[in-house]
């Protein structure tokens, strides 16, 4: 067997869980895939070591996409409190060579690689192709550009989930001073992440007169009824996001696409028109016309970081 063609295992570390399969080019292999509570665990050794003996396979070669920075051969995953130095991982487990990619950098090396079917549109546009925007939102929230580069492609790491929250009026004016007074610092995560949600929510209801707090799932399903604080809820939230990935898309020119991921994409979606998405990302004055340009999707794949990360070892 050519050394292309061997299995190499691929993993993405999220804040909640870990998925962990095996991969042949950029295809995962059949019922190898596992998904791992990361609670459950005390690190990503643990996590590897449980699924290698279960496979009892050792590939030569890892690809790790973590939900952190990750500089070189060292990552830090910015909601669980777990570090990886990749030599130490190959030391640990066996694996002759391991990779660390930042979890966004492996949805973005996955895009080419998705078929049709896992992508759900949420807005036209005009593509042309080119590069394209990957967003995550879920316990955290990131973005990376997906540079085409000869055969390949190149996709930098960044935490652009920290950057300020967009400010447009006064009612996100106010909004920042309130995360600021419990913050310290009013970024983009701590609106449009899970948590984020649920810190939105307790602003509004404050300001409503005290309704009680409410977790992400049942603000979820109180916007579902169209009850009054919840719909306020999601205005506001939509509002952000479109704003928010209108500021990336200018910054990269995504005229391949703009990507969504992670489960709080997944949730809003489906109230993305009804709360007034497109309006809002093509409120740019003199730029809507050129943003209006950029069309956006849904991946629905959850296991696009595995491709991604087939990809990039692939490459």
């Amino acid at each position: 067997m050519a050394d292309k063609d061997a299995p190499v295992l691929v993993a993405d570390v999220g804040g909640t869980n870990t998925r962990v399969a095996l991969a042949r080019g950029t295809t995962l292999i059949a019922g190898t895939t596992e998904r791992f509570r990361n609670a459950e665990h005390s690190g990503l050794e643990t996590v590897l070591a449980e699924y290698l003996s279960k496979h009892r396979s050792l590939p030569a070669r890892a690809a790790i996409a973590l939900a952190g920075p990750v500089r070189g051969a060292s990552g830090a995953m910015t909601n669980l409190g777990w570090t990886m130095q990749a030599d130490e991982l190959a030391r640990m487990t066996g694996i002759r060579h391991v990779a660390l990619l930042n979890d966004l950098q492996a949805q973005g090396h996955a895009l080419p690689h998705l078929p049709a079917e896992h992508l759900r549109k949420i807005r036209e546009g005009q593509p042309e192709g080119g590069t394209r925007l990957v967003i995550g939102l879920g316990t955290g929230v990131n973005a990376a550009p997906v540079y085409p580069a000869g055969a390949g492609y190149i996709v930098p790491p960044a935490e652009a989930g920290h950057i300020h929250l967009p400010q447009q009026n006064e009612e996100d004016q106010q909004l920042a001073r309130w995360l600021v007074a419990r913050r310290g610092f009013a970024s983009v995560e701590d609106v449009l992440a899970g948590s984020g949600l649920e810190r939105l929510y307790a602003y509004h209801a404050e300001r409503a007169g005290g309704a009680p707090a409410l977790g992400a799932s049942a603000i979820m399903d109180e916007m579902g009824a169209c009850t009054t604080l919840a719909t306020s809820v999601g205005r506001h939230y939509v509002r952000l996001l479109a704003q928010y990935t209108a500021d990336l898309a200018l910054t990269t020119l995504p005229f391949g696409g703009i990507y969504y991921i992670g489960g709080v994409a997944r949730a809003f979606t489906p109230f993305m028109a009804r709360f007034g998405y497109d309006a809002a990302f093509t409120d740019m004055g003199r730029f809507s016309d050129l943003v209006a340009q950029f069309p956006v999707a849904l991946v629905e794949d959850d296991f696009a970081a595995l491709t991604g990360c087939a990809a990039y070892l692939a490459a």
